[in-house]
């Protein structure tokens, strides 16, 4: 008989996908929290997780690690900078990590004076200067919304607590992160800017896979010259105070924090509301769920409280200064 394919539409077809018995590795890539639960689905099918989705740490941590843990499942950063981290701690003993440098490119508006930052548009948000990115990602860039959410994923993946994980401004984007050792050494990974080394390295792990100058560019350092670095400046970005708060409190904060940030950025993509409206909506958010918080969240509780930060937001916007 002809074999014939099975095609189901919508997210029980990614789920379906997700979990499907050829498959040993899954790489979970989609954006947002619909990227969680075809990540449980393949967690409990017994698939390793290549994680390009950061809401799979950021919301869903308190119940994905448990998850992962009973099925002795792996979780592989895919990101750069978290693959940089997860290199750079190969061979460390138990207890031998001190501190996480996390690095950023410090997005669009790095070098903008505070006072034109109320002047922003959209076209000047998706000006990134190093990485080529998606919409959203390129816009929390230039929010340094996105490198709180890493710093948040970081404290689950790597277990450190907030106060061992730092952010540096690395403009140049050349080291990708760094990770202090209890006897102060310092240990980096470098390279281009490119995201398919930090993908392949996680599908090929612990293996080291041959690249020639074909596959693409070897790093030359002299080629830069200087590689600079400094501290992100939380007056200019209050992303990143608001993304260690929401951290430390745990629970669902972090998922709300992410939703709502999410929701802010699409509105903003809209033009429905300005720039520093990012900012409030955000904040406004996490101040309301203050309230309801839950310290370990059931999954439906966690897509529970998506939901709701992304209405709660939509509301706000009629407070936009647009």
């Amino acid at each position: 008989m002809e074999h014939k394919p099975e095609i189901i539409p919508g997210e029980q077809g990614v789920i379906e996908a997700a979990r499907h018995p050829d498959a040993t590795t899954v790489v979970t890539g989609i954006v947002g929290c619909a990227g969680l639960k075809p990540t449980v689905a393949a967690i409990e099918a017994g698939k390793d997780i290549a994680l390009a989705n950061k809401e799979t740490m950021i919301a869903g941590a308190p119940f994905v690690l448990p998850l992962a843990h009973k099925h002795n499942i792996k979780i592989l950063p895919a990101d750069s900078e978290h693959s940089a981290i997860f290199q750079s701690i190969q061979g460390l003993p138990k207890g031998a990590l001190r501190k996480i440098l996390l690095t950023g490119s410090g997005g669009a508006f790095r070098e903008w004076p505070a006072e034109k930052m109320k002047d922003i548009k959209l076209a000047d948000a998706l000006k990134h200067p190093i990485w080529s990115l998606g919409r959203k990602i390129t816009i929390d860039s230039a929010t340094l919304f996105n490198k709180g959410l890493e710093v948040i994923e970081a404290h689950y993946l790597f277990g450190a607590d907030y106060d061992d994980i730092e952010i540096v401004i690395h403009p140049q984007s050349i080291i990708h992160s760094l990770v202090e050792t209890q006897d102060s050494s310092v240990i980096a990974q470098l390279g281009i800017p490119d995201m398919r080394l930090p993908l392949l390295y996680t599908l090929s792990w612990p293996e080291r896979i041959y690249c020639s100058e074909i596959t693409w560019p070897r790093l030359d350092l002299s080629k830069y010259g200087s590689l600079t670095f400094y501290a992100p400046d939380d007056k200019k970005f209050p992303s990143v105070n608001l993304c260690y708060a929401a951290g430390r409190a745990g629970g669902t904060m972090t998922g709300v924090l992410s939703a709502a940030n999410e929701k802010a950025v699409e509105l903003f993509a809209e033009e429905k509301i300005s720039y520093l409206d990012i900012f409030k909506v955000v904040e406004l958010t996490c101040q309301e769920h203050q309230k309801e918080l839950v310290a370990s969240p059931s999954l439906e509780e966690i897509i529970h409280y998506d939901q709701w930060a992304r209405q709660y937001a939509v509301g706000l916007q009629k407070f936009s200064s647009v």
